[in-house]
């Protein structure tokens, strides 16, 4: 079993036993702590983040326009279908996480070690999976609002009006992003020696905010009212999607005529959803209700493009290397 998901799941049954330790205002605090983890994941972001190798990547306007549009035009309306589909039995709070999954920006690490893995185009594959999250910081609220002034089936609050997400985003996520871009010159060495550390400290705050979130919700009684049922409709939906996405990712490329290395960086970004950009997302934008039943989608839809996009990207090379 992967460690990182082994972590996720003894942090769920630690949040189901002792709510108290990881919930907001609870024994670690960790409402607080995991405020200033998030900063301090997106300030190494910035510091890693090299604009020279996005500028290889640029001009391939046709595999650009794939990968967003994918990204935050065709999820978001398999999303709405989706809502729509499951209203009537699916609890409510879980619909908001599917949408909220539909709506996140692509990953950048995984976008990439795939698209390496599978030989596909890299700087294609650095650029769209940068510029996605990039955009995320605007669109993602930007949909989620939509979608929670549409009536969204859920009692959420949300993080305040507009203005007052994109406050909290600015000030979290994007002015970290900023001073680590700022700071490379000094330290993008070292985080670039260190990735490894890096990559442990960015899974140690996604695993408190899984705590937290899912300590909120054991707190609230939210899983007294759901069952097995539930999670297991959850696992269905979520492979569901994930399939969707491939399929029409990989017809779109065929269809437009893509290199096999387009396609594999237009399939790979064009599919992917980042957990690290949507867990501390939901923390910020859908902060004031129990958080564990609207990341649920999000834990499981990672998990999940790991292990199939692994397969995809072994598949891709084996075929490079015999056309070879």
């Amino acid at each position: 079993m992967d460690g990182f998901l082994a972590a996720m799941i003894v942090a769920v049954i630690v949040a189901a036993l002792v709510p108290s330790l990881g919930a907001s205002g609870g024994w670690l605090h960790l409402d607080v702590v995991t405020s200033l983890g998030v900063s301090l994941v997106f300030f190494f972001a910035g510091a890693g983040l090299s604009f020279a190798n996005l500028k290889a990547g640029v001009t391939n306007w046709r595999l650009h326009l794939l990968v967003q549009l994918s990204t935050f035009a065709l999820f978001p309306v398999i999303g709405v279908g989706l809502v729509l589909a499951g209203t009537p039995w699916l609890p409510r709070d879980l619909l908001v996480g599917f949408f909220f999954l539909c709506a996140l920006p692509s990953t950048i690490s995984t976008s990439i070690a795939m698209t390496q893995m599978a030989r596909g185009n890299v700087a294609g594959a650095i650029f769209n999976a940068t510029l996605s999250s990039l955009l995320g910081m605007v669109i993602t609220p930007l949909l989620v609002n939509l979608y929670l002034q549409a009536g969204a089936p859920s009692d959420a609050a949300g993080g305040g009006s507009l203005l007052a997400q994109f406050t909290k985003i600015a000030q979290q996520l994007f002015l970290p992003l900023v001073l680590g871009q700022i700071a490379r010159r000094w330290i993008g060495g070292w985080v670039t020696r260190n990735k490894r550390w890096v990559m442990y400290s960015d899974r140690t705050v996604i695993l408190l905010i899984v705590l937290n979130a899912f300590s909120d919700s054991t707190a609230a009684g939210v899983w007294q009212q759901f069952g097995w049922i539930t999670l297991l409709q959850t696992m269905l939906l979520t492979a569901a999607l994930l399939a969707l996405a491939l399929l029409l990712t990989t017809l779109a490329a065929r269809r437009a005529g893509f290199s096999v290395e387009d396609e594999i960086a237009g399939v790979f970004c064009g599919s992917k959803k980042s957990l690290a950009v949507g867990v501390p997302m939901a923390h910020l934008l859908l902060g004031n209700v129990p958080l564990g039943m609207i990341v649920l989608p999000i834990m499981i839809y990672h998990q999940l493009q790991l292990f199939v996009c692994t397969l995809m990207a072994q598949r891709y090379a084996a075929r490079d290397v015999a056309a070879a």
